[in-house]
């Protein structure tokens, strides 16, 4: 069984990030998702329930759409407050040793406005601090799973964005297929 931590501060508006969570919640009606803007609106976030979602699955899946080159404030407060001393590092601190940690980000623009003219992919570099802070605590970090063109700018229609959305769904089902074989 895999855990969601859905971090989309206006999840009522989003068609991408429903429509994803739509289809995980489909083809796997046991998927926990967590959807932390509505549990914690106050963004005080209950650190036992949330250390005990983790440790009863062996995928976590971060679910979220790419702020200002970052993720929203509140999955930066999540992390900061659940992988804890003691739980996620220290001398005790092994509880996510060996889960794997797989990120689904829907993105609003185009993949090649992120691509700098000296080759560097800006939302590559954007994802290390994450990779860096599973491989400390000892998960295995997947490859990025990324949607990009999300948002209506990008002269998509809502009902593209939502095939779009779709069809990443299915990809990243058979991703998470793959990785909890």
């Amino acid at each position: 069984m895999s855990l969601v931590i859905l971090a989309h501060p206006n999840f009522h508006q989003s068609i991408a990030n429903k429509v994803i969570i739509q289809q995980l919640t489909q083809h796997d009606p046991d998927i926990e998702i967590r959807n932390i803007h509505q549990l914690y609106p106050d963004y005080k976030i209950d650190i036992a329930a949330a250390q005990a979602a983790l440790l009863r699955h062996d995928l976590i899946i971060l679910q979220y759409p790419m702020y200002w080159f970052n993720m929203p404030a509140i999955l930066k407060v999540w992390f900061d407050e659940v992988f804890s001393y003691q739980f996620a590092y220290g001398s005790e601190g092994d509880k996510l040793k060996y889960k794997q940690l797989l990120i689904s980000m829907t993105v609003g623009q185009a993949e090649q406005n992120y691509i700098q003219p000296n080759g560097i992919h800006l939302v590559d570099q954007f994802l290390q601090s994450i990779r860096y802070s599973a491989e400390y605590t000892q998960m295995q970090y997947q490859q990025p799973h990324i949607l990009y063109e999300v948002s209506l700018v990008s002269g998509f229609s809502p009902k593209m964005i939502e095939h779009r959305a779709q069809t990443h769904g299915q990809a990243l089902i058979q991703v998470i297929q793959n990785i909890v074989r």
